[in-house]
């Protein structure tokens, strides 16, 4: 069977990759696509690649209209997400107040987060707490209980203090996270010294969820870069460098001066340095899960001329880790993952462009001892839509690689 899925902000970058993917997908079938300024719009006269959804009309966004749907996809600049997300939870269940999702549990057992002492609202409950009470097989979604997943920041995070350090306004509480691949910090050592599998934790939490939260592009490129290193024991506290390279589709489609082609083609632009990044928080949060004490993230992202992909280069001190020890452990966490490529040598945007791949790259300075990790994706791929599809394929019961691709496009 297919499953019906409604696509809000369809008409911006992150909204048209997650109909891109799904308009080839074999278990779910777009019915509707919403937006704000675009509705009233032939899909295809913005989006003439995606030929089979081309005759679809851009519709007004209705929420009595999205609860018919199994799926609900929301891609929309953050703090636009949180009203829409709330309405379709209502009275499901799943906006109650609560802040054992796994990603909060773990943070709070390692005293990383003070989420257990806001006033936030619309929490996750936890699969344990609910796993009973929805079913994920086919065919069992009520109507009135639509998946929601959301692309955007407003359910990421699960500390309402970095929210309001970060984002600002109510703080609209966290969700399911939708990175599969996530280490919790109990699970870490069997992975780097166990047998050859993938994480299970982060799995099964979103295989039981109906409110999931999207990363952010920039914050998946970091996480991946890193985690591994966390994971081994190598860094646990201390200082990271992280230097972003960010093709122009990360910053939307919206038209501004800074954003045409007169101004970005033969042109480097740095933007939200020197601390000012929201993912900031978020890539901590994440490498805190995986059992990360406290650290201190230099993050500068750079647009370069290049419509989509991420190159993220993160550097660090390690103490005596050696170059083949370090290389082991990113294999070890990385080798039977679907969608993350461990490379021999240097990590590139243009063979994952498209796709919902990550190549990954990691060595020892042997003169400092400093790790340089690598990171490269797309960020409308494995940064954004693609990790919406991988979500929403666990929560639905099947693959989590249906309908995603995994092979590029060159030259």
């Amino acid at each position: 069977m297919s499953y019906s899925v409604a696509i809000v902000g369809a008409s911006g970058s992150a909204g048209s990759e997650i109909a891109r993917i799904l308009s080839g997908h074999p278990g779910f079938e777009v019915c509707t696509l919403t937006a704000a300024s675009s509705a009233g719009t032939r899909f295809g006269d913005l989006n003439p690649h995606i030929p089979n959804l081309a005759d679809k009309i851009i519709q007004p966004t209705k929420v009595d209209e999205l609860l018919d749907h199994d799926v609900v996809f929301v891609a929309l600049p953050h703090g636009q997400s949180a009203e829409i997300t709330a309405a379709l939870t209502e009275g499901t269940g799943d906006a109650e107040k609560n802040d054992s999702s796994p990603q909060a549990k773990n943070l709070a057992q390692s005293g990383q987060t003070n989420a257990h002492e806001s006033k936030s609202t619309t929490l996750q409950p936890s699969a344990q707490t609910n796993a009973s009470a929805r079913s994920n097989s086919p065919g069992s979604h009520s109507k009135k209980s639509p998946i929601v997943i959301d692309a955007g920041a407003d359910h990421r995070l699960t500390s309402a203090d970095a929210w309001a350090k970060y984002y600002g306004g109510e703080y609209p509480g966290a969700w399911d996270y939708a990175m599969p691949e996530l280490i919790h910090a109990d699970e870490a050592d069997a992975l780097i010294n166990g047998p050859l599998e993938k994480v299970q934790k982060q799995r099964e939490a979103l295989k039981t969820s109906r409110t999931i939260a999207v990363p952010g592009c920039n914050v998946t490129a970091v996480t991946l870069a890193m985690m591994p290193a966390v994971a081994a024991g190598f860094v646990e506290a201390g200082h990271i460098c992280a230097a972003l390279s960010v093709g122009y589709s990360g910053a939307g489609r919206s038209l501004k001066p800074h954003l045409m082609a007169t101004s970005a083609l033969s042109n480097m632009v740095p933007y939200s340095a020197a601390g000012k990044h929201r993912h900031i928080p978020e890539i901590i949060q994440n490498l805190q899960v995986t059992g990360a004490g406290d650290l201190a993230l230099d993050f500068t992202p750079v647009l370069v001329p290049t419509s989509r992909g991420i190159l993220a280069v993160v550097n660090t001190m390690l103490e005596g880790v050696a170059d083949e020890d370090v290389k082991a452990a990113y294999h070890a966490a990385y080798d039977a993952e679907t969608f993350i490529d461990v490379t021999e040598g240097y990590p590139q945007t243009q063979p994952i462009l498209a796709t919902g791949k990550a190549q990954v790259w990691a060595g020892v300075d042997q003169y400092t001892g400093a790790l340089t990790a690598i990171a490269a994706i797309d960020n409308l791929g494995k940064g954004t839509a693609a990790a919406a599809v991988q979500a929403a394929n666990l929560a639905v019961g099947i693959d989590e690689a249906t309908g995603i691709p995994t092979i590029g496009v060159a030259p």
